[in-house]
């Protein structure tokens, strides 16, 4: 199958890349009837955590897919240090970016193996350490043949809190949540704060406990932002996120 999306002829390398990133003027549809984006601007400076919040079918996941070209923009351009996204090669593009998804693929194999994916000459040690550092180890040491363990068709099934756990050991393997139980999310918030030092990072949010110290938080729903500053700003301001805060915490004592 041939893809869609290919380099330009002149397409250049992304290199040393800082982190900042700009949608201007975005406008994007997956056809001709219904425009999921409509001339969204946004600014992120490099380093920053930027978390995306709202309902679904906003847009918050075609934003992000915009950015290493998993589709194209309709108009517009996603700009990276200054550079046109379509300008830069598709390699240097992906290679700059990891992503944790809600719903994780791991392909047939060892867990090894998967987490090993991205680096096949990583170590056992290193592995070892990435494992740990996402909270995963000790779960993978209790099995009958623990980082050997087979994983999809032929092998143990794991959870979603689980998958999402050896995604995140691949990327801090790499260097380059809305699954996990509570006691979980706190090793990994752990674990991502780490990943993200001196990294832009972009978060959608389903569980709004694991934003509260984004640097900002924008409010998008299928008219485009509707809002966007920290945390307690929002609350304070008793708007769209806000409702979303309190509906999710309600009753409960929630100290800020």
């Amino acid at each position: 199958v041939e893809p869609e999306i290919v380099d330009k002829k002149d397409a250049v390398t992304l290199e040393n890349v800082r982190g900042d990133i700009e949608y201007r003027n975005v406008s994007f549809s997956y056809n001709s009837e219904k425009q999921v984006l409509k001339n969204i601007n946004l600014k992120i400076e490099a380093g920053k955590k930027i978390a995306f919040v709202g309902p679904s079918g906003g847009g918050k996941t075609t934003i992000c897919s915009l950015l290493p070209r998993f589709y194209d923009v309709s108009s517009g351009s996603v700009m990276i240090d200054g550079k046109d996204v379509k300008d830069v090669t598709l390699e240097s593009l992906r290679n700059s970016i990891g992503i944790v998804q809600q719903d994780v693929y791991l392909f047939s194999g060892t867990l090894k193996e998967n987490i090993g994916y991205g680096k096949p000459e990583a170590s056992d040690e290193k592995i070892i350490r990435a494992a740990k550092e996402a909270n995963i180890h000790d779960y993978i040491m209790s099995l009958d043949n623990g980082y050997d363990t087979y994983v999809g068709e032929r092998g143990v099934r794991l959870s979603g809190g689980q998958k999402q756990r050896i995604s995140i050991a691949i990327l801090i393997l790499d260097e380059a949540t809305s699954a996990l139980d509570n006691e979980s999310e706190n090793f990994i918030q752990k674990s991502l704060e780490k990943l993200a030092k001196n990294r832009t990072t972009i978060v959608i949010a389903h569980r709004l406990s694991t934003i509260r110290n984004a640097d900002e938080i924008i409010v998008i729903d299928d008219e485009g932002i509707k809002e966007r500053g920290s945390h307690s700003e929002l609350l304070k301001k008793g708007g769209l996120y806000a409702y979303y805060y309190n509906m999710q915490f309600e009753g409960l004592d929630v100290r800020e």
